[in-house]
């Protein structure tokens, strides 16, 4: 297999290894469902991504599952599932892969530093070598799409990693991953150790070199750039830079350094860089995590201009504090005004332009709501679809708001009425509370019974305007298991009350997949 592909231009294209469902999803607050995946899958297959690493396929009946259905769905990208160096991973790994045929990818690893050898491991290195070549070969036997990877490599001794490349590449490895794991190393490090391996492995051209960043120290993408500029083919990346801990390399601010900067970077990608508002949109509906207004590419005020002297200069010429157009990564004004008047084919095709494909009955749902909020709102914004959209597209909830009454006042104690309905059962309290979110989050904690802690409240505004709705996000944490729920209304009591139950349901969903793994 050739280290990387070119075009006809001599420019050589970088494969895009996407890890959002599987390294993105493993941070706190970021789990999904299978069909909050299968919406992730389909938009990454709209980007265009290489490859897909659709989850740990042994890691819980869901996670495996998950990988199967995207396996069976997904068309164009390579399928990859992760798996361990042992046959009893590496099996579980293809049962879930083998529907996507010659674009299922294993994904086996072991560590190769000291430190995880001696402490996590408890191996030799002649142990661990022998190992890796084990399952490379096993995995082998069922696919020749077969990827490496040396877990910890920044931190590994480059004689033993030289060792260990040459060794899985001639087992039968045809993607070989350097990977950053805890995000330690700085980009001259980073490219002398690609460099190393490419004049020290003899076989190293049979195999693509594959990095996977981690932004502990904030340089993710600063190394992978460097490792690309070293002779790595494959960068392993996330949409919004999710991940465990500080999170992984961005997808799209690596992709777009590349095109931006093509003058002194002779690299380009396969990705449509239309479709990287519309990702990064989708997957915050899903995980409710906000992307910071700064974030680079996709955040609020990336294309946003308020001095004065900016401002002038964007009336002269874009180009003057403008590096890149909004259009090209998929910031696009509407040229459909939504309103009351609006009819389903208007909302449908707004809806699918910012990368939401619903199914008729989510659509209809969706709809009426939308409705609904026309009539209180003069216009309804793209940020007002992207909410409606989080509430319709959730699991079957166990718990379900009704109704919600608050009475509070500078001289009066807060008291929530709270009716939810509770697996099909109605149910209703009331309770005071220090102000009206205490109190409502007290009547909704006293009927689930929940002993759920609240870590972390959040509540903003998603649009301009006096009859904006709010959007509430909030953390809860049970049983060391973390989700985050989100809610929006024109009411910040009623948004705040739908972002509690949304958590609570998505607790309830997480303990529910993890013991019927058991």
């Amino acid at each position: 297999m050739a280290k990387s592909a070119k075009n006809q231009d001599d420019t050589r294209i970088i494969r895009i290894f996407d890890t959002t469902l599987r390294d993105g999803e493993q941070a706190p607050g970021n789990s999904m469902n299978i069909e909050e995946k299968l919406r992730v899958a389909r938009q990454l297959q709209k980007l265009n991504v290489d490859v897909i690493e659709a989850g740990f396929p042994i890691a819980s009946e869901g996670d495996f599952e998950a990988v199967k259905k995207v396996a069976q769905t997904i068309k164009g990208p390579q399928i990859a599932g992760l798996c361990r160096s042992n046959d009893k991973d590496i099996d579980r790994a293809w049962e879930a892969l083998k529907y996507a045929g010659d674009k299922g990818r294993i994904h086996t690893f072991i560590a190769t530093s000291d430190i995880h050898m001696k402490y996590k491991l408890k191996m030799e290195p002649g142990r661990v070598l022998e190992t890796a070549i084990k399952a490379v070969k096993r995995a082998a036997s069922y696919t020749p799409n077969v990827e490496f990877s040396c877990e910890d490599a920044a931190r590994t001794r480059l004689p033993f990693l030289a060792e260990m490349v040459e060794a899985v590449i001639a087992a039968g490895a045809t993607t070989v991953n350097i990977p950053d794991t805890v995000g330690y190393t700085v980009p001259f490090e980073y490219f002398n150790m690609i460099k190393y391996l490419k004049d020290n492995v003899p076989n190293i051209e049979k195999a693509v070199i594959s990095v996977h960043c981690h932004n502990d120290l904030g340089l993710s993408v600063a190394n992978s750039i460097a490792a690309v500029q070293a002779g790595a083919g494959q960068v392993e990346c996330t949409i919004n830079g999710i991940g465990e801990r500080a999170g992984n390399c961005s997808l799209e601010e690596f992709v777009m350094i590349l095109r931006t900067r093509h003058d002194i970077l002779p690299y380009a990608t396969n990705i449509a860089t239309d479709q990287l508002t519309p990702a990064s949109r989708l997957l915050t509906s899903i995980t409710g995590i906000s992307v910071q207004p700064n974030k680079a590419i996709v955040g609020a005020n990336a294309f946003a201009h308020e001095s004065g002297i900016h401002q002038h200069g964007m009336l002269m010429d874009k180009s003057t504090y403008e590096i890149m157009t909004p259009e090209s990564v998929g910031l696009q004004a509407s040229s459909l005004v939504l309103g009351k008047h609006s009819g389903r084919h208007a909302f449908k095709k707004r809806l699918e332009e910012l990368g939401h494909d619903l199914d008729d009955d989510m659509l209809n749902r969706a709809f009426e709501r939308f409705k609904a909020l026309a009539d209180l709102k003069k216009e309804v914004f793209d940020e007002d679809l992207e909410a409606i959209v989080t509430d319709e597209s959730r699991e079957e909830d166990r718990y379900k708001l009704e109704h919600i009454t608050v009475t509070s006042g500078s001289f009066a104690v807060a008291t929530a009425t709270v009716q939810l309905e509770i697996s099909g059962k109605p149910a209703k309290t009331a309770e005071l509370g220090d102000g009206p979110v205490d109190a409502a989050f007290k009547a909704i904690r006293k009927l689930t019974k929940t002993k759920a802690v609240l870590t972390q409240y959040n509540v903003g505004s998603i649009t301009g305007g006096t009859d904006a709705q709010g959007e509430v996000t909030v953390r809860v944490e049970e049983g060391g298991y973390t989700v985050v729920g989100k809610g929006s209304s024109t009411d910040i009591i009623v948004a705040s009350a739908k972002a509690f139950i949304h958590a609570l349901n998505r607790l309830h969903h997480k303990q529910k997949r993890l013991s019927d793994a058991v």
